[in-house]
């Protein structure tokens, strides 16, 4: 097969926005697939085409329409989160399978609205829960799960809770539903605000012989990411996506390999994936589930703010 004819046989795939989790984690992953026709798009001219140059691209554009009108048959969207709900509407309505960053918008309506137009298109709509798709969470979900421990900690940033819960805490509250062994029956939520800001934030899930803690602590002094899952006498820990610990007697310690890229320990890659191979047997993509997140955060929201 020619140049030529392979490039008309790739697939169109547009990016929109060019942020630094598009520049670090999804255009490295989305560069390096083959059958891929990448096509750029952010309104940032510069940014576009020092991008450009870097993956040898040729597409760029600063304008949606344009893009759209190129013919492109799916979009990963990382724009600012407040850009989601129109970026991704006017995505979905021109018949574009949508992947975007979470969250899909700051407020309930907002998510509720396009998991409601995603399916009345019949176009996939996925969100970047890329957690569940990391080597060491899964590994967490093959042990038993009686108690689910979730940390996710900052330095020295206390933010406002619709903020902090959609922008981040959220990685944690889709996790703990990911790794819940079953029906969530109860929730309760405790959190620290001082002068509008919330500084820490625990949650509690539980249900029929199991409970999840999460954990953030945004004035911790340290950043990380710690899970651990325990029952039947044994334990797994997973230290920053990357080092896996068993604990049934003595401890032993599996180590990310020196060659694994950051995307694949991360799960980035493998969710990339997973969207690009729904879209090359036709089989869409639901947001349902996602929403069900979005609607626990918004919970969680509340109940920060009535309590301060």
């Amino acid at each position: 097969m020619s140049d030529h004819e392979s490039d008309r046989t790739a697939l169109p795939i547009g990016v929109v926005g060019l942020g630094d989790i598009a520049q670090k984690a999804y255009l490295p992953v989305l560069a390096a697939q083959p059958g891929l026709d990448l096509r750029l798009m952010t309104r940032d001219r510069a940014k576009l085409d020092r991008l450009g140059d870097a993956h040898r691209i040729p597409f760029r554009t600063t304008d949606l329409d344009e893009l759209i009108d190129s013919g492109i048959r799916a979009a990963f969207v990382h724009a600012a989160t407040d850009q989601h709900v129109p970026i991704v509407a006017k995505l979905l309505t021109r018949g574009v399978d949508v992947y975007v960053d979470k969250p899909l918008a700051y407020d309930l309506d907002g998510a509720r609205r396009l998991v409601d137009l995603a399916e009345r298109t019949g176009r996939s709509l996925a969100v970047g829960f890329n957690r569940r798709h990391a080597p060491g969470y899964l590994l967490a979900a093959e042990r038993p799960r009686d108690l689910i421990v979730l940390q996710k900690h900052r330095e020295g940033l206390p933010e406002r809770a619709r903020t902090l819960v959609y922008d981040d805490f959220i990685h944690v509250v889709d996790t703990l539903r990911f790794l819940a062994p079953g029906e969530i029956e109860h929730v309760d939520v405790r959190a620290r605000t001082r002068n509008g800001l919330v500084e820490h934030v625990v949650l509690t899930l539980a249900g029929d012989g199991f409970t999840a803690l999460g954990l953030m602590n945004r004035v911790s002094g340290s950043a990380e990411e710690i899970l651990e899952v325990s029952g039947a006498d044994s334990k797994r820990e997973v230290h920053n996506l990357a080092e896996v610990i068993d604990h049934k007697g003595q401890p032993t310690v599996r180590r990310r390999g020196d060659w694994v890229p950051v995307a694949r320990q991360r799960g980035i890659e493998q969710v990339v994936l997973h969207f690009l191979d729904a879209l090359r047997v036709g089989r869409t993509l639901d947001a349902t589930d996602a929403l069900r997140t979005h609607e626990l955060c918004e919970q969680i929201v509340e109940r920060i703010e009535a309590a301060s």
